[in-house]
């Protein structure tokens, strides 16, 4: 069995569920989890599923999953626009990288068109709401079976 899949959370993602529920639904984080979780385990994968609200704290999971995890997802939240810091630690990650958005965000104001995660990307899920966790899940899990054989 490969390492485990690193789901990250970032800023506000704690808040899902009723946090402008009109843009992001009114599934919580935990049940965003509990669907990652049941998606790994039909594909016999394991996921380490986390949220931080602190930069620092995203940037240090990414450097410890360059080790200790297979595949990271990330939604990154507001931070996607600003950290050239996620984008550096996603950089030395070996594996694939699947960025995630609940919402699509090139629908939406123009400072959140830019993405600093998307150039360490290996591909993107965006504007397909919560669904796009168990996809991340599957797309990711394809990923690593294809770098493996």
């Amino acid at each position: 069995m490969p390492k485990p899949i690193l789901i990250l959370n970032g800023p506000n993602l704690n808040k899902l569920g009723t946090r402008q529920p009109e843009i992001y639904g009114s599934t919580t984080l935990a049940d965003v989890e509990a669907m990652c979780a049941a998606q790994a385990a039909e594909l016999d994968l394991a996921i380490d599923f986390r949220q931080s609200n602190s930069e620092g704290e995203l940037v240090t999971w990414i450097q410890e999953a360059i080790t200790d995890a297979s595949g990271i997802i990330i939604n990154a939240g507001a931070y996607t626009h600003t950290s050239v810091a996620i984008l550096d630690a996603l950089n030395m990650f070996p594996g694939p990288v699947i960025e995630l958005h609940i919402s699509n965000p090139h629908r939406r104001e123009p400072f959140r068109h830019h993405s600093y995660v998307t150039p360490a990307a290996t591909a993107m899920i965006c504007g397909v709401g919560v669904a796009g966790y168990p996809l991340a899940v599957e797309a990711v899990a394809g990923l690593i079976e294809k770098d493996v054989t």
